[in-house]
């Protein structure tokens, strides 16, 4: 989409079509999709910050990792790895609405990572009428 800047045409956004470059060759999970390959072994990976994990509450048997290390700890070949790391784990990203968690699994995947995300984030989740938690978490600094 452009919009006329003193008769020229700028571009509103970038980010929206790098967004779509990332999105691009993968299969994108629904909540429930996701929730059921959590239920099957694949690890869902929880990128929110803390003040949106306490507005919204916790996903069940998600891992907590902050997306300035994810790759860091998700990457088999690191020596900062989490032990769940694995070239066979299927890692599913999933953030507040769906975007940043959209990047995400593509830098992951750029390091050879089966990785995904979930499409509306946590957001979607909720409307789903999917399982949240209150307590205790499993975060990965």
């Amino acid at each position: 989409m452009c919009i006329s800047t003193l008769g020229t045409m700028t571009r509103v956004s970038r980010i929206d079509d790098r967004l779509a470059e990332a999105r691009q060759g993968w299969h994108r999970m629904t909540p429930a999709a996701a929730r059921t390959a959590q239920c099957d072994g694949a690890l869902l990976v929880d990128t929110r910050t803390p003040w949106q994990r306490q507005m919204q509450g916790d996903l069940p048997g998600a891992l907590i990792i902050d997306r300035t290390v994810l790759e860091w700890r998700l990457d088999p070949s690191g020596d900062d790895r989490i032990p769940e790391a694995s070239p066979q784990a299927l890692v599913i990203v999933i953030c507040r609405q769906g975007y940043s968690s959209s990047l995400a699994a593509c830098s992951l995947r750029s390091l050879g990572i089966n990785a995904t995300d979930v499409i509306g984030g946590v957001e979607a989740w909720i409307s789903a009428g999917l399982p949240l938690h209150r307590g205790d978490v499993d975060e990965r600094c």
